[in-house]
């Protein structure tokens, strides 16, 4: 079987550079080794994750702070077995949703594992053992990540006591107790689900501050909400060791600039110390696709290894392992295959972390413009001061905008507060036209509105803000 293009793996970036491809006019096939499409992020990652985030959130706010607003209810009550339902389905609409697409572009899928033979050539082997060889003018690996593992130390994941994310979104009862390994995203999210259905949690973090990378104002303002909602921090703290006792599990650990070593106990303890490339076993070594010293498949700026027609995108290259920065690469990549000019601007991919407050940032932060030495301003304005946040007993959090000094052209925006997630855009579609921080604090925007308070901080860039 003869194609344009086969792409292994259809989590984000692989499917949306499949059904690119065939809207560009390229005869596509797809290989997945799970037998539904949408790779991690659909199936046990993005999606699911972020339907508890809000059913977690609804059954926490229904409980909390309702009197306030005039509206009076009893004590919620949880229904765990409906709310694992509400996440599968999801997660079906989602999966069936690719499948419906890649239906309509005419997308050939071939369900089981994918193996690179060589240039043009990938052999695909079913559940049953039966192999099928398909040929293609290019080969694209979009195989994502897999969970990293804890540095260092052996840890048998069970999925029950000693969890990934996969388990993390699938318990069968709150625990009591969850102990979190790493302080970043996936910690922090399901920390946060499990913590609003009444587990206490505790975040054991090996840097001296959580969501390392981000912005430092936002990862303290950040620690500290978390903290007055229950969350426990032990941050500078190494993991020395993980085993399952009795029906929970013990965690060692010690701090990293030496000390005295501890230990907890808990109903779960949760392995989310970040992803490394999944590149096992596709036969990329005996191709000659060469790897860099971080096991990621290695690739010029349009993606093509070192082996002519076959390319990479997604998590299994360098780069953030966002989905969204998978399915922007599987556009551009789709485009240069079709013989087009595709692109991918790497200073403008924005971040978010889905708890409550949410987390959002698009560009540098402070400590990266400091370290290169940029002379930048820096603007900022709380949401105590916003309005619509007092309306909405929401006022937790601060946009910071971050413009050059000499240009005005805004750098980054950094962001803590309900529904960051969406406001950052606007920064991002600011930043993507090279636009300064006056054209923002001069943009017109909505009252009330949580919006507002990008508009003040960037005023607070070159001027002065008005509601503070």
């Amino acid at each position: 079987m003869s194609y344009d293009v086969i792409i292994i793996g259809s989590g984000p970036g692989g499917y949306v550079c499949a059904i690119k491809a065939a809207q560009l006019g390229l005869k596509v096939a797809v290989v997945e080794k799970r037998p539904t499409f949408g790779g991690t992020c659909l199936n046990i990652g993005c999606i699911p994750s972020k339907a508890l985030l809000h059913a977690s959130e609804m059954f926490h706010h229904a409980g909390h702070g309702m009197d306030a607003l005039g509206v009076e209810v009893d004590k919620p009550k949880l229904n765990l077995e409906k709310m694992m339902a509400h996440k599968d389905a999801t997660v079906k609409s989602n999966v069936d949703g690719v499948a419906f697409l890649f239906k309509k572009n005419k997308i050939d899928s071939f369900i089981g594992h994918g193996k690179v033979l060589g240039e043009g050539k990938v052999c695909v082997t079913d559940a049953d053992g039966k192999e099928t060889e398909l040929e293609a003018k290019n080969v694209v690996i979009a195989t994502g990540s897999d969970v990293a593992g804890i540095p260092g130390v052996k840890v048998e994941i069970d999925e029950k006591v000693i969890v990934s994310s996969t388990g993390a979104i699938a318990l069968d009862k709150v625990p009591e107790h969850i102990v979190v390994v790493g302080g970043g995203v996936i910690g922090l999210e399901m920390g946060s689900v499990w913590g609003r259905l009444g587990a206490k949690v505790t975040v054991i973090e090996y840097l001296d501050t959580i969501l390392g990378g981000m912005d430092a104002d936002v990862s303290k303002q950040f620690q500290r909400i978390l903290a007055k909602q229950g969350m426990d921090f032990k941050l500078g703290a190494k993991v020395t060791g993980v085993k399952t006792s009795g029906k929970g599990a013990t965690v060692s650990f010690e701090p990293v600039k030496g000390g005295d070593a501890q230990s907890i106990d808990a109903d779960v303890v949760l392995i989310a110390t970040g992803r490394k490339p999944f590149t096992e076993g596709l036969g990329l070594e005996d191709a000659g696709v060469v790897l860099d010293e971080r096991g990621r498949v290695r690739t010029d700026t349009h993606y093509q290894t070192n082996v002519p027609g076959v390319y990479a995108i997604g998590d299994v290259i360098a780069g953030p392992m966002l989905a969204h920065k998978a399915e922007d690469e599987g556009v551009a990549l789709a485009e240069i295959m079709a013989g087009q000019a595709g692109h991918v601007n790497y200073e403008v991919i924005p971040s978010v972390v889905y708890t409550q407050p949410e987390v959002a940032a698009v560009g540098k932060t402070e400590e990266e413009l400091k370290q290169a030495g940029v002379k930048y301003k820096a603007g900022k304005f709380p949401f105590t001061a916003n309005g619509r946040a007092r309306a909405m007993q929401a006022q937790d959090g601060f946009v910071k905008v971050l413009a050059d000094a000499e240009t005005d052209r805004v750098l980054g925006v950094h962001i803590i507060g309900f529904g960051a997630g969406e406001m950052i855009h606007e920064a991002a579609v600011l930043m993507e036209f090279g636009g300064s921080s006056e054209d923002l604090g001069r943009t017109c925007h909505a009252h009330p509105t949580m919006s507002e308070a990008v508009k003040e901080a960037a005023l607070a860039t070159f001027a002065k803000p008005i509601h503070l």
